[in-house]
């Protein structure tokens, strides 16, 4: 299953993630801090969808109420 998810509130524009039996196969998104966001794409690709929700969920950037992370978790809310 693939989603493309179109962020809000935060620097990243967009995030293709692509699923296959609840375990996360790829990650790319655009824009944003493209180290950290290589990074965190990295470290989720293998992971089960539900565990990466539930580590990315509810993190901020600074005083905004959200963050590349936390939109990271919406956008794999939309595999489940």
């Amino acid at each position: 299953m693939k989603v493309s998810y179109e962020t809000e509130g935060v620097c990243s524009r967009l995030m293709n993630i692509e699923a296959e039996d609840g375990i996360i196969k790829s990650v790319e998104i655009v824009g944003g801090c493209n180290g950290n966001l290589q990074g965190i794409s990295r470290l989720v690709v293998g992971m089960r969808v539900e565990d990466a929700i539930s580590r990315l969920e509810g993190i901020r950037c600074g005083d905004k109420p959200t963050s590349c992370p936390d939109q990271l978790s919406k956008a794999l809310k939309q595999l489940t």
